[in-house]
This record gives structure tokens, C-alpha cells and sequence, in this order.
């Protein structure tokens, strides 16, 4: 692009011509978003896709039509708009955005790792951040629905700065003021801490330890950090790395110029130690405990006198998991904090002639999503099993699949599912700690690689209701390969009943009293949660229909042992609380579904009336539920300040789920849900749905069409039924 560009104020109007971004979503579910300058214009002759201009916040030219005269015809007409947006391939390309601490680490992580942006990128990703600041004071949160912290202030400030914006311009001096009147960059949490370490512009003497030592515990001993949670412990790998070779970028004039930027006191001057466990009050969730604080204490006397023989062990073992977990995801990694922490930990070892530095290079194009208000840094590589999984379930429970108009888009989700499923473990299995793979779906792509229980629960029920509930699919995933499915499934059921995320609970609960990270809750340790047990519980249920010999009396022991977990999660105001949706209708509406189940529904179960009758009570007066992204971070029902259409939908199927006799509240959500609608068949972007470790949301924008379409076409059937 031309050299003449001048910065804008704000971010109003996009900084490059939104013409020319192109969105390539055909290799295996990869979404890299690229600018078509004059050169590249033959390579690109095709016109932008509804797809692409969807995404972009451009009119897409899809045809509108009439108010949908009933519950189906509203779930017809927008899946008529939404099939515009399948990429060719099957899947549904879209945004995995909401936390603000993601583009700092892409940013500091490319800087110091001398990794440049194109010049395109570079003006997005400024413009994303402009839009994103706090419209009152400034400064930016811990997602983007969040109060200013001094960890979204400092880092994005510190982005801003390394992308080029002036300390000057009008969006950095205004963060910089609402920085320091929260205390200035000392205040950050510890994550802050280590990003600003790195760049050389905090000391690393105010950081509390990592040693990379831990690895070389015995391995039995309960706090051993391969029983942390897999993104703890996946981040505090190259953590202890970095920490141990103490690394930073050399010093120079922005380096220099950011030191005094960033802090109220001279930076020389400050007392680094005595920062160590400094967190502004904006930003704590998590204190720290008195055991953490001893353990620090002992961990910071080690480091004084640490061995020289010992240090080399320890990191010669950190580094090779480190390369094992590149390898295992071909560079994608877990998730972007992750990727970018083990960029840097290549870059120190081997440089950017390596292949490990140009294969990050290749691959963290993958978390940079191109939106409306700019560039973003994705949660991960997405969440396209995720996505195409619910919408794949909402295509047939709905009837939808059986109309001759959407029967190429369900084989063609078919299709991507099938390319989906991981077929074998790990190249580097039980050296890296990992859990078995072979036969698992992912949250996003074969290629991260990841084994998911809910994941995996829901891509098998997609597959089975594709496969043998329409006659025209072809059998695209073999009975062997859902064999493995379910001995993925049937492996993760932990003792008390339940499921958790990616492994089994490895750890003891006591481990939660180390939490290093202050910012969020619930992150050492694996946990059973009521949306995972649902989904994985429910694929076996309808595998078993399908295929009652298989392991049938280890399916038959899971859904009898399931139903003590579930009754024991629910919270004494009739619901369950959701740790990855928000957050009490979410979750109801998988236990109401796993209830469903074993014959436990609003007539004949106490647990089941009660959260409808639960549900029933928040229901407001335009028929909508919304809750707040804040119930998370307090487990308690917090109103949002608008109905939304996403949680309207989950309350709408928990209560069907439950069997819920009265028409009234159905018919009414229904109605809400309808008169959202847009004439084009879609519905306007609202709140932020997803969550996780309590205290951050993310965005599931493509749950707008997947949950309101089943909920549409399910209620259709359900109030006709029930009449």
C-alpha cells in the first residue's frame, strides 16, 4: 500500500479499502484473510463471497423477503440467508473474538521475535483496538465487554505503540491517562508482568517465579504440572522457559520511550521485588493464597541459588515439549497465548531462518480474524467443529435437511466433518502428556489437533443424524471410526460421573490454591462441567440406538453413573451454571437435555421442574431471556440490560428438552426470537455469549443462526405436539 496514509483519530471508517480482503477457508477449515493489492488482483479474479462481505460488515446482496408467517418459516428463511455463508468446503468460517489480552501477545511476541505484520494488518489491527477502547475513559478490559484494567490498558497501549501510533495521538494519550490513574503498569497481573518483560519494559526481578525445575518433580506427586489444566500448563511451559533465560528485547528509543510511559514513578526508581505481588484491584479475581505466597517465597529463594546443571535439565525438558506441542499441532498450538509464548521460545533457540520461526510465521495467520471494526486475535484457530457441529443438528432436528434446497449444504457439512475427525494419536503421545486423540473432533481444525470431550460428543451426534437420519447422505464415516468416537467418549467419564474439557481430572482441587494467574478462576485443574457431561452422554445415548452392541454395558454404566454428577451440579436456584456459555440458561439447557435422557422431565422429576420453573421466572415481558456475562464471574443470576435472541434460544430448548407442558412461555420466545428477525433472514449481532474461567467472555456469533434455527424448527414440532 502507499506510504501516505495518515492515522485517523479514531476508528470510525476502515483504514484500507474493504474491497480487497479475501478470505481463504478451504484448507481443511484454515481461515486466513488476505489483502489483494494490484499485483495480486489476477490470483484473485472471483468477486467477494456473502461470505467474506458478512464477516467484513459490508452489504452482502442477499435477497430479503416478508415477515416468515410462522415458527419454521422463520427458521427457513434464515437458514436460506445463512447458507450463503458456508464456505465451500462444509464448515462456517467466523470471528472467535472478545479477549483483549490477545493482541498484545501477538504484537509483543511478533516484535521481539523480529516478525513483521503487512502493512494492511498493521492498520486493522490499530483500527480494531480504537473501536475496542472503553468509549468513556479510554483505557481497555479483560474482554470487551469489561471495565478498563491495568492489564487491557498497559498491553494494548503497549500494541498501539509497537504498531506505530504516536504516544501523542488522541486513543493513547486518553489510555495513557486512565492507565495511570489506576496505578501505572506495575499494577498488572501477572500475565502483564511477563509480556512487558519480555519487550524490556518491566523488570524481570518484579516477576514471581517460574522456574522450569517443576518439570523435573517426580511425576506422582499431586502438583506436578502436567496434572494442571492443559492451557495452564501449556502457557506456563514456555513461561518458565523465557523466565529462566531471563529474555528481553534489546533496549532501544520506543523501548526507552515506553519505560516512562507506562509508570507514574521514574522506572529506575521503582522497587521491582515489592511489585512481585502488586495487582491493581480492577484486575484481581484471584488472590493469592497464604500456600501460594509460601511457595513463592521458597521458589524465590531457589531461584537465588539455583544450579547451574539443574537449570540446564530442566530447560533442555521444557524446550523439547515445547517443539513436541508445535510438532503435535503443526504450529497452531493449543491456543494463542500458547503459540505465541512458543514462537518466541524458537525464535531465542533457533532464529528466523528456521523452520520453526517460518512455520509460526505461516500459521498465525490462522488467528487473525478480519472483521467490521478491524483485525482481531481469535481464542484460537477458531471454532469450526463447534459451530458446524450444532448447525449440523439443527439442520435435521429442525426438518430442514429434508427440503431438496438445503440437502447439498448438509452433505456438504457431512463432508467437512468427516475431514474433521482425528484418526490417530498424537506424534508425540505420552512424552508430551497427552491425551489420546484417535477417533476425537476438535474444537476447530484436525490440524490443532486436540482431543474435546463436547467436542467430540457433538461431531459424533452431527455425524449420526446426518449419516442415518436422511436417506440421501452417503456413509461418509465408518463404523469403525465411530468405534473410536465412542471409546474416546467412554475414556473421559471421571469418577464422580462427570466430564471435563480435554482430559481427565489429573489433579487434586487443593492445587486451585496455587493459581498464579489473579485474573481468572478455576485454572488449575481440569473440572467436570454439565455442558461437557451432556454432550458427551448424549452422543453415546444415540450411538447406542444405532449401534446397541458396541460396548453396550460400558455405555449403559455411563448413562446410569452420569446422573449423580448432574443432580449434584445443579445450584440451589434450580439451574446450572454455565463455564463456557452464559451462564445459567446455557447450562440448563444441556442437563435438561442429558436429564431428558433417562426419562427425567418436567412431570416426572423434581430436579427438571425446577429449573423450569426457574427458567420461567426470569422470562421478561417481551417473551426474550438475557443474562449477563457477570453471572459467571459472581454464580449468581445477574439481568442483563437487553433481552438476547442466542440465550432466548437456550432457555426455549431447555424447556423443551424438559418437556414442559405450557405453551405460553415457548410460544412467546418464539415470537421475540421472530421479530428479530431481519427481513435478509438474519439477526443483528447482540451481547457476547461464550465464556470461560469465570471472569471472560468470548464471542460465539455464529450460535445467532445455529441455536435460533434449531430452536425454531424444534418448536414448530414441539407446540404442535403438545396441542
Amino acid at each position: 500500500m502507499a506510504d501516505h496514509f495518515v492515522l485517523p483519530p479514531d476508528g470510525s471508517k476502515p483504514f484500507t479499502d474493504y474491497s480487497k480482503w479475501r478470505l481463504d477457508a478451504n484448507d481443511g477449515g484454515r481461515h486466513v484473510w488476505k489483502y489483494v493489492d494490484s499485483e495480486q488482483q489476477a490470483t484473485y479474479d472471483e468477486p467477494q463471497s456473502a461470505l467474506e462481505k458478512y464477516w467484513l460488515g459490508l452489504p452482502t446482496g442477499c435477497a430479503e423477503s416478508s415477515v416468515a408467517e410462522d415458527a419454521l418459516s422463520a427458521a427457513r428463511k434464515a437458514f436460506h440467508f445463512y447458507k450463503n455463508l458456508q464456505a465451500q468446503d462444509g464448515h462456517w468460517p467466523g470471528e472467535y473474538g472478545g479477549p483483549m489480552f490477545l493482541i498484545p501477545g501477538l504484537v509483543i511476541g511478533s516484535y521481539v521475535s523480529e516478525m513483521d505484520f503487512r502493512e494492511e494488518e498493521r492498520r486493522e489491527l490499530i483500527r480494531y483496538l480504537f473501536n475496542r477502547a472503553h468509549k468513556e475513559d479510554g483505557g481497555w478490559g479483560l474482554h470487551v465487554e469489561g471495565p478498563s484494567t491495568v492489564f487491557g490498558t498497559a498491553l494494548n497501549y503497549v500494541a498501539l505503540r509497537l504498531l506505530g501510533v504516536p504516544a501523542e495521538h488522541p486513543v493513547t494519550s486518553k489510555a495513557r491517562k486512565t492507565l495511570h490513574r489506576l496505578g501505572g503498569a506495575t499494577g498488572a497481573p501477572a500475565w502483564g508482568k511477563f509480556w512487558l518483560s519480555i519487550l524490556n519494559v518491566y523488570d524481570w526481578d518484579g516477576n514471581n517465579p517460574v522456574p522450569p525445575e517443576l518439570w523435573l518433580l517426580p511425576e506422582w506427586l499431586p502438583i506436578h504440572p502436567h496434572r494442571w489444566w492443559i492451557h495452564t500448563r501449556n502457557v506456563y511451559i514456555p513461561m518458565s522457559y523465557l523466565y529462566a533465560h531471563r529474555f528481553q528485547a534489546p533496549e532501544n528509543a520506543l523501548i526507552l520511550a515506553l519505560r516512562k510511559e507506562l509508570y507514574i514513578d521514574d522506572y529506575d526508581q521503582i522497587d521491582w521485588p515489592a511489585q512481585r505481588n502488586n495487582v491493581a484491584a480492577v484486575d484481581l479475581y484471584a488472590p493469592h493464597t497464604t500456600l501460594l505466597n509460601v511457595l513463592f517465597g521458597v521458589l524465590s529463594t531457589y531461584e537465588a541459588c539455583s544450579m547451574p546443571p539443574l537449570r540446564r535439565v530442566s530447560l533442555k525438558k521444557v524446550y523439547r515439549l515445547i517443539v513436541q506441542e508445535d510438532e503435535n499441532t503443526a504450529y497452531q498450538t493449543l491456543g494463542p497465548v500458547s503459540k505465541m509464548m512458543n514462537l518466541v521460545c524458537r525464535y531465542h533457540a533457533e532464529g528466523t531462518e528456521s523452520f520453526a520461526w517460518k512455520e509460526h510465521y505461516k500459521k498465525r495467520w490462522d488467528f487473525m480474524w478480519m472483521g467490521a471494526d478491524g483485525m482481531m486475535m481469535c481464542g484460537t484457530n477458531g471454532s469450526q467443529l463447534w459451530d458446524i457441529a450444532f448447525m449440523s443438528q439443527a439442520l435435521v432436528e429442525s426438518g430442514l435437511a429434508e427440503e431438496k434446497a438445503f440437502q447439498d449444504n448438509a452433505i456438504r457439512c457431512l463432508h467437512w466433518l468427516d475431514q474433521c475427525q482425528i484418526q490417530d494419536n498424537p506424534k508425540h503421545f505420552k512424552v508430551a502428556y497427552r491425551h489420546p486423540t484417535k477417533g476425537a473432533w476438535p474444537f476447530s481444525t484436525k490440524e490443532q489437533g486436540y482431543t474435546v470431550s463436547d467436542c467430540t460428543g457433538e461431531g459424533l451426534k452431527a455425524v449420526l443424524y446426518l449419516q442415518e437420519h436422511l436417506p440421501y447422505t452417503p456413509k461418509l464415516v465408518s463404523q469403525r471410526r465411530l468405534y473410536d468416537a465412542v471409546d474416546i467418549i467412554l475414556g473421559m467419564q471421571n469418577i464422580e460421573g462427570g466430564f471435563a474439557s480435554y482430559e481427565l481430572i489429573r489433579g487434586p482441587k487443593f492445587l486451585e490454591l496455587i493459581n498464579p494467574a489473579e485474573v481468572f478462576g478455576n485454572v488449575m485443574i481440569e473440572y467436570n462441567y454439565p455442558e461437557c457431561t451432556t454432550s458427551a452422554v448424549t452422543a453415546l445415548s444415540i450411538f447406542k440406538k444405532h449401534y446397541p452392541n458396541y460396548r453396550r454395558h460400558d455405555i449403559e454404566q455411563v448413562l446410569h453413573s452420569f446422573l449423580s454428577y448432574i443432580k449434584a451440579a445443579q445450584k440451589p436456584n434450580g439451574a446450572w451454571y454455565g463455564s463456557w456459555g452464559i451462564c445459567f440458561t446455557y447450562a440448563s439447557q444441556f442437563a435438561l437435555e442429558s436429564l431428558s435422557l433417562v426419562g427425567e422431565t418436567y412431570a416426572t422429576s423434581d430436579h427438571a421442574r425446577r429449573a423450569c420453573d426457574f427458567l420461567v421466572s426470569k422470562q421478561r415481558s417481551d417473551g426474550g431471556w438475557g443474562e449477563s456475562w457477570r453471572s459467571c464471574e459472581e454464580e449468581v443470576w445477574i439481568e442483563h440490560e437487553q433481552t438476547q435472541v442466542v440465550q432466548t434460544a437456550w432457555a426455549t430448548m431447555a424447556l423443551m428438552y424438559a418437556q414442559y407442558p405450557h405453551r405460553g412461555p415457548i410460544e412467546r420466545a418464539m415470537k421475540m426470537v421472530m421479530d428479530r428477525q431481519l427481513p435478509d433472514g438474519s439477526w443483528a449481532q447482540e451481547a457476547i455469549e461464550g465464556m470461560f474461567n469465570k471472569t471472560c467472555a468470548i464471542a460465539y456469533p455464529n450460535f445467532k443462526f445455529s441455536f435460533t434455527i434449531w430452536m425454531l424448527g424444534k418448536g414448530h414440532s414441539y407446540l404442535q405436539h403438545l396441542t
